[in-house]
């Protein structure tokens, strides 16, 4: 197995960092290789500790490593966060062959020329992702290449961050031995992921709950219009857990990955835990209704957030409803909190790769697949995910160099040429 049929991926979370190899092979594609450890250094998705950030980073890596048996050397890490923004771009170039093909260069060359808009001096541009294309005034195109027209056009979606968030993450990751490949959008790849044609073109909103925030993104006609991020997650259920037990927040946290249900009806009267109180060594008995009974109006509370601000960004009913993905959500009775809170229909997005099938694992696994995409869109090529490392990396499609192979002159050329030089 040679490195240039693997791709790795980097979340890098507020309670874990998970590094995910996947390999392509014949055009399929498999996860081979896990590796996750605690996150140390992230709060509320945001950086504020470099050092335990790639400590975290290293441990994860290093899981991962030991379990396929290879060296990772370069990742694709994702990104997220409040500072994501979205802004609507249009670009227009002259197709250039002769025999006026739409080529790879052409799609280059419009989605370069959609990227020229002011944006503010301390943004960033992440990536261009074209909606659709144009030919000759003619509309919906996804793919144009082999087309025949004169005139190129691109509706693009330019997504930009800040660059304070940007540089200190990619810091980390250099820091940790790592060269970065490319950012990805962590909502934008789970999307990809997660959602069916119909949702994305009916309209539906991909809710991802992690431990320090949630993630929100709408999609609708085919591609990712609104994004947000609330400061809410499943620590906040960890501390009202503390709080309301009176135990270790870590403690806590065991307790809620154990025995934790969001559901009240779902909770069992009969199901009994124990747990230390601060400032005892007296463990006191809890029930797992007891625990629900905790959980469940912050969970709804969560909830209340989310529909208040799908309704704050412009969509009131979508027809695709809510998908809902992060590692809070493998918690009994999120599902049924959900349903009744949104009143929508609702369901849980899980990768479905074997070693993956956690609704944790669904950014991780939707980075690799927006990489995939990439490729997709390009000829064959030894090198999927190119080589070079800017600090303004992007996921936009690249002509290929001519193949090495191709470049150096054969054996009879080569004797042809000696000949001719005694000549």
């Amino acid at each position: 197995m040679s490195n240039n049929d693997i791709i790795v991926s980097l979340d890098i979370g507020t309670s874990k960092v998970r590094a995910i190899i996947g390999e392509i092979n014949n055009g399929t594609f498999n996860i081979i290789g896990v590796g996750s450890a605690d996150s140390e250094g992230i709060r509320k998705g945001a950086i504020v500790d470099i050092d335990q950030t790639v400590q975290s980073i290293r441990n994860a890596v290093d899981h991962a490593e030991r379990m396929v048996g290879i060296q990772i050397s370069e990742v694709y890490v994702g990104i997220s966060g409040n500072h994501i923004g979205l802004m609507t771009s249009h670009g227009v170039v002259a197709v250039s062959n002769e025999d006026r093909e739409i080529g790879e260069e052409d799609m280059e060359r419009v989605l370069k020329a959609a990227e020229v808009i002011a944006i503010p001096p301390e943004r960033e541009i992440i990536d261009v992702v074209a909606r659709q294309y144009v030919v000759d005034g003619l509309e919906g195109i996804q793919d144009p290449r082999g087309m025949i027209g004169v005139r190129l056009e691109v509706e693009a979606t330019i997504i930009t961050g800040a660059k304070t968030a940007i540089h200190n993450l990619l810091r980390c990751v250099e820091k940790s031995g790592l060269k970065v490949k490319d950012l990805v959008l962590m909502s934008l790849g789970a999307g990809l992921l997660s959602l069916s044609k119909d949702e994305k073109g009916m309209g539906s909103v991909l809710v991802d709950i992690g431990a320090g925030m949630t993630t929100i993104a709408v999609f609708e006609e085919g591609s990712m219009v609104a994004t947000s991020t609330l400061p809410i997650g499943g620590e906040f259920v960890t501390n009202d857990i503390a709080y309301g037990l009176r135990t270790l927040t870590e403690q806590a946290e065991k307790v809620k990955l154990k025995y934790g249900c969001a559901w009240l009806d779902d909770a069992a009267s009969d199901v009994v835990f124990k747990v230390t109180r601060i400032g005892s060594n007296v463990d006191k008995e809890f029930t797992q209704e007891d625990l629900a009974a905790i959980i469940e109006p912050r969970v709804q509370e969560i909830f209340q957030l989310i529909h208040q601000e799908v309704k704050r960004l412009g969509y009131t009913e979508l027809p695709g409803g809510y998908i809902l993905t992060g590692g809070t959500v493998a918690m009994p009775g999120v599902l049924q909190v959900a349903r009744h809170e949104l009143a929508a229909s609702v369901r849980i997005a899980v990768p479905d790769y074997i070693g993956v099938r956690d609704p944790g694992y669904t950014s991780g696994v939707g980075i690799l697949h927006n990489v995939i995409r990439g490729i997709k869109i390009r000829p064959a090529n030894n090198n999927p995910g190119g080589g070079s490392n800017n600090k303004k990396p992007t996921n936009r499609v690249k002509p290929n160099p001519a193949p090495e192979e191709e470049q150096k002159p054969g054996f009879f050329e080569r004797i042809k040429n000696m000949f001719s030089e005694l000549i």
